[in-house]
């Protein structure tokens, strides 16, 4: 599964001079911790998260004390920081692909720690926003789903395989195939594709080739 096909296409972005109070309100409105941040050809500039809000206050709170400590000492005032998006976004975001695989989308969030990744084309225009919670929904797939794309979509449709050559069972993600394919190149096939679907934890594989093709014909047998 691609990140496009489970990534959120209706987005809510807002502007780099967007104010910081309208970006916090449109926040709460649509039940998001965070919004991308495009400039006026659809192109991705930063990314402004609830953390990045909490940096501005403790950053306001900062300058409130310095200006009291310049009043008292006769020091020259501290410039405040500003009001828009723009001045509290994180600039440069991580982003993924829209052909990305979902594992390595889930990855990612994972190693850097985030809790979305904005989609991009190669242009760097956004198409459209991946979630843990998109992750999370891709891999509580029912078995009998998964187990129908095993047989229609990897036997039959990819590796042309008879399904009823085939024994497929799914539980709680585990799948469990046996019976014999056409070669053992087929075999490799086939264990590597379904372990690749979503939802998938395990495959337990007992299967038999009719031909082992991994050996050229013209090698002579190891003695």
């Amino acid at each position: 599964m691609k990140v496009s096909d489970v990534m959120t296409v209706d987005v809510v972005a807002v502007a780099p001079d967007t104010g910081l109070k309208a970006a916090a309100r449109k926040m709460v409105e649509h039940g998001v911790s965070g919004l991308p941040v495009i400039d006026d050809t659809g192109k991705l500039v930063g990314i402004i998260t609830e953390a990045d809000f909490v940096k501005q206050e403790a950053g306001r709170s900062q300058f409130r004390y310095r200006r009291l400590l310049d009043a008292v000492f006769g020091e020259r005032e501290t410039r405040p920081q500003g009001d828009t998006v723009a001045d509290a976004m994180t600039r440069q975001p991580l982003t993924v692909d829209e052909n990305a695989r979902l594992a390595e989308a889930a990855r990612e969030m994972s190693d850097r720690g985030v809790k979305r990744l904005p989609v991009v084309d190669g242009n760097g225009h956004l198409l459209g926003i991946v979630s843990r919670a998109d992750v999370v929904a891709a891999y509580v797939r029912p078995d009998d789903v998964i187990e129908d794309q095993i047989r229609q979509d990897v036997i039959e449709r990819i590796l042309m395989i008879e399904g009823h050559e085939l024994d497929v069972s799914v539980d709680e993600g585990v799948v469990r195939v046996s019976g014999t394919v056409p070669t053992r190149t087929d075999a490799r096939l086939l264990e590597e594709l379904v372990g690749r679907l979503e939802g998938v934890v395990r495959v337990e594989a007992e299967l038999e080739w009719r031909v082992d093709d991994t050996v050229s014909p013209d090698m002579p047998p190891v003695m």
